[in-house]
């Protein structure tokens, strides 16, 4: 089910990625699950766009910490 609002984020995304993170996972999950709402395994489909999106503009630091990425 799309995200009304970054509230609504699973925890491990609300908890780790900043504000401007999640908003890319918000857009991107809301964007890929309606593309792929035929699809048996939407939701699943639409988690590993929405941090392959992430994954663009930042990455994990060796501390763990998602940081914007500098290249």
């Amino acid at each position: 089910m799309p995200y009304k609002s970054l509230k609504d984020l699973p925890k491990g995304v609300k908890d780790n990625l900043p504000k401007h993170g999640q908003e890319i996972y918000q857009a991107a999950f809301n964007h890929a699950f309606a593309k792929y709402c035929n699809k048996s395994d939407v939701e699943e489909l639409a988690h590993r766009v929405a941090w392959a999106a992430v994954k663009k503009k930042y990455a994990k630091s060796a501390d763990g910490r998602w940081q914007p990425r500098n290249d």
